[in-house]
């Protein structure tokens, strides 16, 4: 199976020259480890943060335009995070999907963007509570899954957010986060066959350093998608640890 990796989504926080002091702090503080780090920040401030960041810590984009070019002001295209050293690119996340109407259409669109300028998207998924009441959470987030990778090719991370533990300090347990990594490791088995094996499978919602141990020992978790946890370097550090 393909080694761990900790996605650390900053959302809208911290200035550029905040992301240098944390780059500092955590070059400082990091040890090496078994895991992949990759910060995934506002694009504003990548090119700062990237200078600063320890030898083989990653770093990419929150969102990326599903356009190539032209006039779509305020957006920013897979050739722009590129060009700044940028590895990976969030399509899809729930807030994205949220708040800004994103279809599983737009997202694919985005996820064939990011791959054709040789970013790998990191592709999120995942249900709101009510649908997981009802007991219809894996066929949910299945058919997400499938509409958000129509024409994308493997170079992909999948990130499973089940939307009712983002930010709320309520966590899917172990056993949930596999439950639905399997059912996605089948399906991506459907659409890209023996491959899928070497495509990781992360869990997002509320990944702390006291937790993140026992949610990736499941065999379909290969990482996860960390929001509040990734913006203080000793949370940072000590998921990396707890993943030696």
């Amino acid at each position: 199976m393909p080694n761990n990796l900790l996605a650390l989504n900053w959302k809208m926080n911290k200035t550029p020259s905040e992301a240098q002091a944390w780059a500092a702090e955590l070059s400082s503080a990091l040890s090496p480890g078994e895991a992949e780090l990759a910060v995934m920040a506002p694009a504003i401030m990548l090119p700062a943060l990237a200078a600063g960041l320890p030898a083989g810590v990653a770093y990419g984009g929150q969102d990326v335009s599903q356009h190539e070019s032209g006039a779509y002001t305020g957006e920013i295209s897979a050739a722009m995070l590129r060009d700044v050293g940028a590895k990976y690119a969030i399509v899809g996340h729930s807030e994205r999907r949220e708040y800004h109407g994103e279809t599983d259409a737009v997202v694919a669109a985005k996820a064939r963007q990011a791959q054709a300028h040789g970013l790998t998207p990191i592709v999120c998924v995942g249900e709101g509570l009510e649908v997981r009441e009802r007991g219809e959470h894996v066929q949910y987030t299945l058919a997400q899954l499938r509409g958000s990778l129509e024409g994308v090719g493997t170079d992909v991370v999948i990130a499973y957010e089940p939307v009712w533990a983002i930010g709320t300090g309520k966590t899917a347990t172990a056993e949930d986060a596999e439950e639905l990594a399997e059912a996605i490791r089948g399906a991506l088995t459907e659409q890209y066959g023996e491959a899928a094996g070497t495509l990781r499978i992360l869990y997002g919602g509320s990944v702390k350093p006291d937790n993140i141990a026992s949610i990736c020992a499941k065999p379909n978790v290969n990482g996860a998608l960390v929001g509040g946890a990734s913006l203080k370097v000793a949370d940072v550090v000590g998921m990396n640890d707890a993943l030696k």
